[in-house]
């Protein structure tokens, strides 16, 4: 297994629910239905919600280093693209959606793997990514 890249990401939850709450907010479209779903069944959703925000930019980071000294090439609402699901155990994995799928396993090459790994405690959610081949 080779390390491509690695990315980690807080995100202060009180800051970000408040967000949430305005109409018109950018993270209207960022969340997939099943993300917001599986949020909704979490003690503290907007933590939750926050947890896969941090996941997303941290797949974004992670993406971006096993770039590094090439451009990004990043899509146009690539956050709701990358969408975090969970098993049965409520494990989180990562799952690329669309033309992000396809401009990953272009830009980075094929038989990737993302780890991911959640977590939020009082004010602050965290998510830390590590893409592999």
């Amino acid at each position: 297994m080779t390390v491509l890249g690695v990315g980690v990401d807080l995100v202060h939850v009180p800051s970000f629910a408040a967000q949430l709450a305005q109409p018109g907010t950018r993270f209207a479209e960022a969340f997939t239905p099943g993300e917001r779903a599986d949020a909704a069944e979490r003690a503290d959703p907007d933590a939750s919600l926050a947890a896969r925000w941090a996941a997303k930019e941290a797949v974004v980071k992670a993406w971006s280093a096993a770039l590094f000294g090439s451009p990004p090439g990043l899509p146009e609402g690539v956050h709701r693209r990358i969408e975090v699901v969970s098993d049965a155990w409520n494990r989180p994995a990562v799952r690329l959606l669309g033309d992000v799928a396809t401009a990953v396993a272009s830009s980075v090459g094929p038989d990737l793997h993302w780890h991911l790994s959640l977590s939020h405690d009082a004010e602050y959610a965290t998510a830390y990514v590590t893409l592999t081949r």
